[in-house]
């Protein structure tokens, strides 16, 4: 199961970073020092690391976006096939029934 979710995060990490090299090397090496940290942890506490490597892996494959300046005020982003495309129904319900989106006051309270 480590070994799947060590490959889950590389592959992840190769498709949020790609095209920035020095990225995905420190990503890589991120991931590989954190596997090795933890390579003898007890059983509980390693399907609680290995969870979390997944979750990475997901954040990094859904919610990663590489943008690349074309001009001085806009960008490029690079949204691929894996990219999360909400469509931002919680926000706007927040909205409707008068409470700030997320977990902060609103800027009048």
């Amino acid at each position: 199961m480590a070994l799947a979710a060590y490959r889950h995060v590389l592959r992840s990490a190769r498709i949020a970073f790609q095209d920035d090299l020095s990225t995905l090397k420190a990503a890589q090496r991120a991931a590989r020092d954190g596997f090795e940290k933890y390579r003898h942890e007890s059983s509980d506490k390693a399907a609680e690391h290995i969870h979390h490597a997944e979750d990475v892996a997901k954040i990094l494959r859904e919610n990663i976006v590489q943008g690349r300046a074309v001009g001085d005020q806009h960008f490029k982003l690079r949204i691929h096939e894996h990219t999360e495309r909400g469509d931002n129904e919680t926000v706007k319900t927040a909205v409707q029934k008068g409470q700030p989106a997320g977990n902060f006051k609103c800027c009048s309270a």
